[in-house]
């Protein structure tokens, strides 16, 4: 049913242009996107051998890039192929004029049962880095099973700041509870304890590292999926909080390390000016075990280029089989649309 990145249809494909990855889209006329999702059961891998039955869209977590220019028309057609109710919201958007678009069961429409169909049609408004994800009992959907993903929405007029930017990643925080890890439909209730950490989906060290080179302008997009706060430090650089939940700040700020909560969203701009091999990670340190072992969840590293990573016997990824597009950077330089990524998918639940 996915044999292609784009869905089942897209209408309106935009060639890339120019050298900063903002370029493409930055004059471009509103566009109608049509993008098509179904909700499957699936067995995710978070580290190791420790699974997770995950309700994921097109059969991934997190779920495709929606990758769309301010001002456009989304039509997202979603089929549920579980057992269970779901919907869709379109975290961040205003939905002017589109109210029952919002995604909420009980509030803007009936929860999407199994086996039926819902068509979600919005404008996207306003411009930056959103997310989109289930609504129904989000305590246990999306606390905890998966139902998440990143929707990038490039502003019409881009500030030059987001013309420099060469390398752009997204990274989504979330939290799992493994002794729920085999029962859908239950968990997300007072008095759990998490015990698994992971970013887009994986723990450390099944995390990838951040691939850069000096002179790079990257910017990284956090994006607090779960139910914990997190602490993101970057070392060996300072870099700049450039947009909260999207919205470009009036003052940005400089900081190495920064907090932020369930549904917050933050844009780090870092100049690469510091050759090396550097550490990021969650300084809550409770956030960086996979289930009683420590070194793990939310860590991942920054390579640069300059370095030769096969040469430091000491580094633990100097062998590591690297995955791209881990961070969705490949796939947000593509022409605008939605965009699956093999590195996220797990397998049908029996």
């Amino acid at each position: 049913m996915h044999c292609c990145w784009f869905g089942k249809t897209f209408v309106g494909l935009i060639a890339a242009a120019g050298a900063g990855l903002g370029a493409f889209s930055s004059t471009a006329a509103a566009e109608t996107r049509h993008i098509s999702f179904t909700i499957e059961d699936t067995i995710l891998t978070l580290s190791g051998k420790q699974t997770f039955h995950t309700f994921s869209f097109n059969g991934q977590t997190p779920g495709p890039l929606i990758h769309v220019t301010e001002g456009d028309d989304v039509e997202v057609e979603v089929e549920n192929n579980t057992t269970l109710p779901h919907t869709i919201h379109w975290h961040g958007m205003f939905q002017r004029g589109s109210w029952k678009n919002d995604g909420v069961p009980g509030t803007t429409q009936a929860a999407i049962a199994p086996g039926e169909t819902f068509t979600y049609r919005f404008k996207a408004e306003p411009s930056g880095t959103m997310w989109y994800h289930c609504h129904v009992n989000v305590n246990e959907h999306v606390a905890m099973r998966g139902m998440w993903g990143p929707l990038i929405v490039d502003p019409k007029d881009p500030p030059p700041i987001e013309k420099e930017v060469t390398k752009d990643y997204i990274l989504m925080f979330s939290s799992w509870v493994s002794n729920w890890a085999n029962k859908p439909g239950e968990g997300g209730v007072p008095g759990d304890v998490p015990d698994f950490f992971t970013v887009n989906g994986k723990a450390f060290p099944e995390t990838q590292p951040l691939r850069i080179k000096k002179g790079d302008v990257v910017r990284i997009r956090l994006i607090g999926a779960g139910d914990e706060m997190h602490s993101i430090h970057i070392h060996g650089h300072d870099f700049e909080v450039y947009a909260k939940d999207g919205r470009p700040l009036a003052n940005p700020y400089p900081a190495d390390t920064i907090l932020f909560g369930p549904g917050e969203r933050y844009d780090l701009i870092l100049r690469a000016d510091n050759p090396g091999i550097w550490m990021v990670h969650d300084h809550i340190d409770k956030h960086t075990v996979n289930g009683k072992n420590p070194m793990g969840g939310m860590m991942t590293t920054i390579e640069y280029a300059e370095i030769p990573v096969k040469d430091q016997a000491f580094y633990t990824w100097k062998d590591k089989n690297f995955v791209p597009d881990f961070y969705y950077e490949e796939s947000l330089k593509k022409p605008l649309g939605m965009h699956e990524n093999p590195a996220f998918k797990g397998v049908p639940a029996p």
